[in-house]
């Protein structure tokens, strides 16, 4: 029991006496100390070990307008002019389709201001031309009927002239040879009665009516002999016409179709020019409304580029800028190459905007102050040249049910500068801490192996 110390009798002892003895007792504060620093390093070991961290990854960039019809559009000269006069004023707002300025056009080809008339004039002739000779298609078209009908009946009709010819010789060619049995018979009867009156038998009288009798069956037959030849040149002459009337008729038929095609090339021609006159009007219409700027869309003139009556502009010059008025707003952030393969579609994204008080805790976006709630909508496929990504944060509707929504477009302009927290995976504080000590990426839950199932 040697080595126990009793504390109140080394109280009662002088400190001449046991002055090394006092030393060793441990004074009250540095016990109570010792006490706090234990439990405060059992503390914040629990605390590295429990209390939640949101790990995320942070750009900057600006507000801008998702959609692309409704981001700030530049009004341009579409013709080479002279301004004439502005009708509006930098920060007024506009309706779709008011004038905004209004151009004199430098163009030697329009500087006629009756030009329009003039064209519309020259259409109402060629119009009329057209009419005119759409009736005369109409009268050759039906002179070619007529003339097809007519050559189906002149055909038909020298056909049957040519039979009628050839009918006619046949019966010339039977009345000749009738004719030479008629003579046959009187040459046979002269010398019977010849031979006869040598004999007395018959009277001269009847020999000399015999004679007369034969003349006239020569004479019969030379008529008839004459008849034949004559109906064998109808015969020639009829099939000679018949060829006539059919040639006759085509070439009547062919000129009057060529006349149709003519008439038609001249109709063809003139709708041509009609077009062309046509287009000419819609062009001069066109240029003439190509004189009167007008507002793209709705919103609020933000500058004006060309300013003074009498200043020349040229084709595609920008005359002014004018900001569709729009709530269809987004943010667009740019990360480094080192943080955007951690980015993916869908993240959920805190957001503050310049001028916009606000108090941001990075690991606990809960209570965050003046924050505003986003979603990652868009991650560009490749860098813009400088190694850095683009990310287009869009308002979270679910978030907002329970958060404000984002500042109204009076507030909140396209071009405002903002700062994103794109919020990545929950980790432990003291895990937070080792990463960032040991200066390696945020984590990301892998999603699993598909392992391709094995074919039998």
């Amino acid at each position: 029991m040697s080595g126990y110390v009793d504390r109140r009798r080394v109280s009662n002892y002088e400190p001449t006496s046991l002055r090394s003895l006092a030393q060793l007792v441990t004074p009250a504060p540095l016990f109570s100390l010792g006490t706090i620093l234990l439990l405060l390093t059992l503390l914040t070991g629990l605390g590295l070990s429990f209390i939640p961290w949101q790990q995320s990854v942070v750009g900057k960039g600006k507000v801008m307008v998702l959609s692309p019809m409704q981001r700030p559009q530049n009004i341009e000269a579409q013709i080479p002019g002279r301004l004439v006069r502005w009708n509006i004023r930098e920060g007024q707002q506009v309706q779709k389709g008011a004038v905004v300025a209004e151009l004199a056009d430098l163009d030697a080809k329009f500087l006629d201001s009756n030009q329009l008339a003039r064209l519309e004039q020259q259409k109402r002739v060629l119009v009329a031309k057209r009419a005119a000779a759409q009736s005369r298609i109409g009268s050759i078209a039906a002179q070619v009927t007529a003339l097809e009908g007519s050559r189906g009946l002149a055909i038909p009709a020298a056909q049957q002239k040519a039979a009628q010819s050839v009918d006619r010789e046949r019966a010339s060619r039977q009345s000749l040879e009738a004719a030479e049995t008629n003579l046959t018979t009187a040459g046979l009867n002269v010398k019977r009665l010849r031979e006869l009156h040598s004999k007395g038998l018959r009277s001269t009288r009847d020999l000399e009516v015999a004679e007369n009798d034969f003349v006239k069956a020569r004479t019969e037959r030379d008529r008839a002999g004459a008849a034949l030849d004559a109906a064998r040149r109808e015969v020639s002459v009829g099939r000679f016409d018949q060829d006539k009337v059919v040639f006759d008729t085509a070439a009547s038929l062919a000129s009057s179709r060529a006349s149709l095609a003519s008439a038609r090339e001249t109709l063809a021609t003139i709708e041509g020019d009609i077009l062309k006159l046509d287009v000419d009007i819609e062009n001069l219409r066109s240029r003439t409304e190509q004189r009167i700027v007008r507002a793209p869309s709705d919103g609020v003139v933000v500058r004006l580029l060309k300013v003074g009556s009498g200043e020349t502009v040229k084709a595609g010059d920008v005359l002014a800028v004018v900001a569709p008025a729009t709530t269809d707003r987004a943010v667009e952030i740019y990360l480094s190459d080192n943080d955007a393969p951690l980015v993916a579609e869908g993240r959920p994204v805190r957001l503050q905007f310049a001028g916009w008080p606000a108090v941001q805790f990075v690991g606990w976006p809960s209570v965050a102050v003046g924050t505003f709630a986003g979603r990652v909508a868009v991650i560009d496929a490749v860098d813009d040249g400088t190694s850095r990504y683009r990310v287009i944060v869009v308002p979270d509707e679910q978030a907002q049910r329970t958060e404000q929504p984002w500042p109204g477009p009076q507030y909140l302009r396209p071009g405002t500068e903002a700062t994103g927290w794109i919020m990545l995976d929950t980790v432990s504080l003291g895990f937070e801490l080792w990463r960032q000590f040991n200066a390696f990426p945020p984590t990301l839950q892998a999603e699993p192996v598909k392992l391709k199932a094995k074919k039998e």
